[in-house]
């Protein structure tokens, strides 16, 4: 850019152009989309733009745009063109008036990216939101905590198979990738991808690698962020040998709870004499 720090402001945020990068700055009004809330602010290089817009909008408005390069940001790449055109964190809408000025702006960022760079990306360029993250989804919680992803089963959602595998701890040295389904559309989950699967996956209300999304359990604004910060954390993690060893002790008031649903499951066939042993011996020495 010509100058440093030159602002562009529009309805739900204000575009910083710095001489190697835009700084977007998202407003926390309560008619801001959630998901600009939860990201707050997001510095994004030149290099990883491939190229920008501005279109008329809606309602005497125009669209500034840019253009992510394939691989750059993680948000996007899990993302995976799933995201509302509302809930673009790229798209600057403004009043028409200022088309101008944003004319301006996008010749002067054209010109700029025309010594960048272009092409899929080899890393990420775009910073990951900051764990720790953590999340309710319909049958468990999730959390991340920079290094290991964590699903604790809810009783009131968990399927009897995800209660007989138990809780379940990822590193994420371990995995291979994520797989987001929003939680706007019909059967939405956050799966985690083994680096050693093989076959068809299961089912995500089925599969302990999986949490299920439904009505007020993992919106976008949560669950996206963390895909995305999983999915960064694993692209630059090395493989690592899996450790045996003992966690903290659990609250007794939980395995209790633990053990009397598998017994429901247990009662209603759902779970075999020999499954409810040995299951309820793995919670006991949990104590």
């Amino acid at each position: 850019m010509s100058r440093m720090g030159d602002v562009l402001a529009g309805f739900h945020a204000a575009w910083e152009f710095e001489s190697d990068s835009v700084l977007i700055r998202y407003e926390r009004g309560i008619r801001t989309p959630k998901l600009f809330q939860a990201l707050g602010e997001r510095r994004v290089p030149l290099d990883a733009i491939a190229g920008v817009t501005l279109t008329r909008g809606k309602r005497g408005t125009v669209v500034l745009r840019v253009e992510p390069r394939p691989g750059a940001d993680p948000l996007m790449e899990a993302a995976a063109g799933q995201l509302k055109e509302s809930g673009d964190p790229y798209r600057l809408v403004m009043p028409a008036e200022r088309e101008v000025l944003a004319e301006y702006y996008a010749d002067e960022l054209r010109a700029l990216l025309a010594k960048s760079e272009s092409g899929p990306a080899e890393r990420f360029l775009v910073e990951p939101p900051k764990g720790p993250l953590s999340f309710k989804a319909y049958d468990g919680k999730a959390s991340f905590d920079g290094r290991t992803v964590n699903f604790r089963w809810f009783w009131t959602g968990a399927s009897s198979a995800k209660w007989k595998a138990g809780d379940q701890n990822f590193p994420v040295g371990e995995l291979n990738g994520v797989e987001w389904r929003s939680p706007e559309v019909f059967e939405g989950h956050l799966r985690l991808l083994h680096r050693d699967a093989g076959g068809a996956a299961a089912q995500a209300d089925q599969d302990p690698a999986a949490v299920v999304f439904g009505l007020g359990y993992g919106p976008v604004h949560e669950s996206l962020p963390f895909a995305a910060a999983v999915l960064a954390a694993v692209r630059t993690s090395q493989p690592v040998a899996a450790v045996s060893a003992a966690g903290p002790r659990r609250d007794p008031a939980d395995i209790a709870e633990r053990i009397r649903h598998l017994g429901e499951l247990h009662q209603a066939g759902l779970v075999t004499d020999e499954e409810f042993s040995v299951k309820k011996a793995e919670l006991l020495a949990e104590l």
